[in-house]
């Protein structure tokens, strides 16, 4: 009797055996899988069209101090020398975001939302102007009243034009008594207010601090109204709606570096100086202003600024304020 042998041959193993590698090397893939760890999404990184603005402080301490990192993003500086080229920048799209004012916002957002403010920048207070008139050394003018007739240097249809309206009309002038002269370039300013060429100009700080410096007179300043001469920190609309944790952690890092700057405010002098904000003759006694905290404009703030701007018909429409001011991502 022959018996038949119930085992597979070699040959009906290979296949059963091949089988079986295949899948604990699976098995051990899944697993070995599993226990990496996720990949870290790379920062973002935020474009900021800066012009050499005090307003500037807190970005910069912020980034100094690493707190943009801690929030895993990073900031890159787009360096601008006006307003205008500011402007152009961010409708290029070279840059996200910048620190402007409700003006030029107004002037993106007259067709439909472009750019977002996201929080004040800088805010004058009783301790700090932002914006100051002032007379010439050799005008002979001293006190405010004999400022009504004389031409004001300004730069036209901006926040300056704006401001130095608003403070004149709050002083009692009347509007023709308030007369002013278009010299955009602030370096101009400086020299023909020095030079007697202007007996007036209105400077932001620190440049008047400078001015006063080279015998210029404070005749009046912005801290008494602060509704009037703030900054603001704006993005484009389409940067907020694609990375709103990155612009988040954005105003939280801004937020932590104000609490530094306001704290010691003179430690952080020399970042003023490294960014070329603060010229060299005041590096020695300058003294940072108070930073806002965390706040946007109000709408009273926004509606009285739009009103001049269409009273002196630089937009014709309404802008809306809901459509250009988020509260929604500060810390």
């Amino acid at each position: 009797m022959t018996r038949v042998s119930t085992l597979p041959t070699s040959a009906g193993w290979r296949p059963r055996l091949g089988q079986c590698v295949a899948a604990v090397s699976l098995a051990l893939t899944v697993t070995l899988g599993a226990c990496q760890p996720a990949a870290t999404p790379a920062p973002v990184t935020l474009k900021l069209a800066l012009l050499p603005l005090i307003d500037a402080l807190p970005i910069y301490v912020a980034d100094r101090e690493g707190l943009f990192t801690q929030q895993g993003i990073r900031v890159e500086y787009v360096p601008v020398g006006a307003a205008a080229q500011r402007d152009q920048t961010i409708a290029a799209g070279q840059a996200d975001g910048m620190i402007n004012e409700a003006l030029s916002t107004f002037f993106f957002n007259r067709d439909h939302p472009t750019i977002q403010i996201v929080r004040y920048a800088l805010v004058p207070s009783a301790q700090a102007g932002h914006f100051f008139i002032l007379s010439s050394p050799k005008s002979g003018i001293t006190t405010l009243a004999g400022l009504k007739g004389v031409e004001i240097g300004i730069s036209q249809g901006t926040v300056i034009d704006y401001v130095t309206q608003r403070l004149l009309e709050q002083q009692g002038f009347a509007p023709g008594d308030i007369k002013t002269l278009a010299v955009p370039q602030m370096s101009d300013r400086m020299t023909l207010l020095a030079t007697g060429g202007l007996k007036a100009a209105v400077l932001p700080d620190p440049l008047a601090a400078l001015a006063v410096q080279q015998g210029a007179r404070v005749l009046l300043d912005d801290a008494q109204y602060p509704h009037y001469g703030f900054s603001v920190i704006s993005f484009r609309k389409t940067v907020i709606d694609q990375h709103p944790e990155a612009i988040r952690g954005f105003l939280a890092a801004v937020e932590a570096a104000t609490k530094l700057i306001n704290a010691s405010p003179a430690k952080y002098v020399s970042v003023l100086s490294d960014n070329k904000i603060v010229p060299a003759p005041l590096a020695a006694t300058y003294q940072a202003p108070p930073f806002p905290a965390a706040a946007v404009p109000s709408l009273a703030e926004w509606d009285d600024a739009l009103a001049w701007a269409k009273s002196k018909g630089l937009i014709t429409a309404d802008v809306s304020y809901a459509d250009s001011v988020n509260a929604s991502l500060l810390p």
